[in-house]
């Protein structure tokens, strides 16, 4: 039973990419902390964690998140982790906090 259970969730899991809050725009960030996204949030106590789906389900209206949601997608990242630690992503726009 437990070995099922096991390959079970294996193949209900979706791929979480965690990276810097960093890569949001200030508004961007006080609008996760506010859950005013465009797109499904939910945020923590450090930063939240986004659905982009497989395929995405919605083009974020906030233009730092909708490039971020584009990358994600072709890496088929399903959920996205912003958080103070997180690793800062090559490539990627990087915004001063506040």
């Amino acid at each position: 039973m437990k070995t099922a259970s096991v390959t079970c969730l294996r193949t209900l899991a979706e791929p979480l990419a965690a990276l810097s809050l960093s890569h949001l725009n200030s508004d961007t960030r006080q609008r996760l902390a506010d859950d005013d996204l465009s797109v499904n949030a939910y945020p923590t106590a450090c930063g939240g964690i986004l659905y982009v789906g497989r395929p995405r389900q919605r083009i974020p209206t906030e233009a730092d998140l909708a490039a971020i949601f584009e990358i994600a997608e072709q890496a088929g990242i399903v959920w996205l982790k912003f958080d103070n630690e997180a690793a800062v992503i090559d490539g990627l726009p990087i915004f001063e906090t506040k």
